[in-house]
């Protein structure tokens, strides 16, 4: 895992951050990353390319919130999604993440509490998960 820090984002940063947001917030996101100083995104390398990214912010009571986390396509299956979540998990005892049903169980295997938080957006359910 390494810090990406790059004034100048990366293709694959791109669209790694694309499958975590919408393509329209992925600029606003990665200058986030760059201004905030709570806030850190991270890259998973493998054969010497960007297969993963995590972002994370750590709010004013020291929690850990994962911002965004995606795998590339043509590397899912290989355990780097569980790679990046053990590496956080590491380094903070307390995180979480808001998210939709199609990521409550990826979330459920780690032992992350699921919490409804109902309809936030029309037709949308979002989920807490806490570790």
């Amino acid at each position: 895992m390494k810090i990406v820090d790059s004034n100048t984002m990366q293709h694959s940063i791109r669209k790694l951050l694309a499958l975590a947001t919408s393509k329209e917030k992925v600029e606003i996101e990665y200058e986030r990353y760059l201004k905030y100083p709570n806030r850190t995104l991270f890259a998973f390398e493998l054969e010497g390319e960007n297969a993963g990214c995590i972002g994370v912010e750590i709010n004013s009571l020291k929690l850990c919130e994962i911002k965004h986390i995606a795998v590339s396509s043509e590397h899912r299956g290989k355990g780097i999604g569980s790679k990046m979540i053990r590496f956080i998990l590491e380094m903070h005892p307390s995180v979480f993440a808001e998210t939709d049903s199609d990521a409550v169980e990826f979330y459920r295997k780690y032992g992350f509490k699921i919490t409804s938080l109902g309809e936030k957006y029309p037709g949308v359910e979002r989920f807490l998960c806490e570790y």
